[in-house]
């Protein structure tokens, strides 16, 4: 983690010392939370709708703090107190990280998308530490605060670091590849995802497109050929002049495509166009899956990784939880959790993953409000409702207001009973955990605010 001098911190955040403590002291780490501060960090006060990090400062110091930051618009405080007086906390936090990470030698590898951001987080990390130290971001640090949080827990040796970057709106993505000043940026897709916000995919690819705008001269632009949005939009965003272009998917035009996928128990074997490589296994099911590992896997031989040690990565991999978790119920049913989010283009791929899947006596489905679409959001649960057929997956559970339109759509085509609309979660838990069988498999998806996670829980061994 970042380990500077007061006087330095002052100089990355334009700011100004205050207080008689020496310049030259120390500080090791940075919080913005005094509940987990440890003694030597610097506190930055954050500025919220309902809070103000300032309110705590005292506080901070009398726990150890090194020192913290201070908006200048505040009134001081009463006494001397070792203070680095900035003109916005926010924006002294973003430039305080995109100065240490100028200062590092390491590869950033910056990753974006409508889908599989997290997922292919995981797969990058994974694969790079099998040679290389790396650090990735944690949890859901990828926006305004958490980036810069991320790139600030760096170490001096850290080789590569692999971050995420989300947005709700234009811009967002802009400043974040700014302060991470990335050598390869990754954009998975182009999905459904903030419809509401921007109106159109087309308006969502130059919103992911921005991540070029701080990518380093001669770096790596790896994204998905699939998707011909991004190609159109490419012009008119801002870029380096010299960048490398290596595209993705499922089609042969691209420079990295699967030439076979094949599902077995809980994980999937593929191999690439590359008659160098070896078959590769990832733990994962689903051939959504295996196009983001193509992602993972470009970045990584950008950085000089072994084809080995790519597959050793893969097959080591431990993801971030709720992204299709194969787990067993207590029935002995199979459970794929992927109740962390949902969109039409991720509904889809859950959706031909459990049809592709070999072996169940029965596949079930279990399916919650996809959210933030817009003025479509009807439109497209009623599309994934004409999606389901009884022939390829015998019942179907379905919850939220919005995906009673999905419910009506598929009643069309199922015998009466198969399909089951519920307001209650609780009544779809109790009826699915009566139903469910031990050789059956059962896929949980839905936006995150539908918490389809209880589902998962209410079938899980207790």
């Amino acid at each position: 983690m970042i380990k500077r001098t007061l006087q330095q911190a002052a100089s990355m955040t334009a700011g100004l010392l205050a207080g008689t403590k020496e310049g030259t002291t120390l500080f090791q780490g940075v919080s913005t939370d005094t509940r987990t501060l440890k003694p030597g960090q610097l506190y930055i006060p954050l500025i919220g709708e309902t809070f103000d990090g300032h309110a705590y400062v005292l506080e901070a110091l009398e726990k150890g703090a090194a020192a913290a930051l201070w908006q200048k618009d505040r009134q001081l405080p009463e006494g001397d107190h070792p203070l680095i007086l900035v003109e916005d906390t926010l924006a002294a936090l973003q430039s305080l990280a995109k100065s240490y990470r100028s200062e590092l030698p390491v590869q950033v590898v910056a990753i974006t998308g409508s889908n599989g951001k997290t997922s292919t987080k995981d797969m990058t990390a994974s694969i790079l530490s099998v040679s290389l130290r790396v650090r990735k971001t944690e949890g859901n640090l990828n926006n305004h605060i958490g980036l810069p949080l991320t790139l600030l827990r760096l170490e001096e040796d850290t080789q590569a670091a692999v971050v995420e970057m989300g947005m709700s709106g234009r811009g967002e993505i802009d400043l974040l590849t700014r302060i991470a000043a990335p050598d390869i940026v990754i954009i998975t897709n182009i999905g459904e995802s903030h419809l509401l916000q921007l109106g159109s995919r087309e308006e969502i690819a130059r919103a992911k497109t921005e991540s070029l705008a701080g990518l380093k001269e001669g770096g790596a632009f790896i994204f998905n050929g699939d998707e011909p949005l991004i190609p159109k939009v490419l012009p008119e965003m801002p870029q380096p002049a010299h960048f490398d272009r290596i595209r993705f998917g499922t089609h042969p035009n691209n420079d990295i495509y699967p030439t076979s996928i094949e599902m077995e128990g809980e994980g999937t074997r593929f191999r690439i166009q590359d008659p160098d490589s070896p078959e590769f296994y990832l733990p994962l099911l689903g051939r959504h899956n295996v196009i983001n590992a193509l992602a993972a896997i470009s970045a990584a031989r950008r950085l000089g990784v072994s084809n080995e040690d790519i597959a050793e990565g893969l097959k080591s991999l431990k993801m971030t939880s709720m992204r299709i978790e194969a787990l067993r119920a207590d029935s002995g049913a199979l459970v794929l959790n992927d109740a962390y989010n949902a969109s039409p283009t991720s509904m889809k791929a859950a959706l031909a993953l459990l049809e592709e899947l070999e072996g169940p006596s029965r596949k079930i489905v279990v399916l919650g409000d996809m959210l933030e679409l817009g003025e479509r959001e009807e439109e497209f649960h009623r599309e994934i409702g004409r999606l389901l057929r009884p022939e390829r997956i015998d019942r179907v559970y379905v919850y939220g207001r919005l995906s009673r339109h999905l419910a009506e759509e598929a009643q069309n085509r199922y015998p009466a009973g198969a399909v089951s609309w519920y307001e209650d979660k609780g009544e779809l838990a109790k009826d699915l955990r009566s139903a469910v069988k031990p050789d059956d498999a059962v896929l949980v998806k839905g936006s995150r605010g539908m918490k389809l996670e209880e589902i998962v829980h209410a079938l899980l061994p207790s």
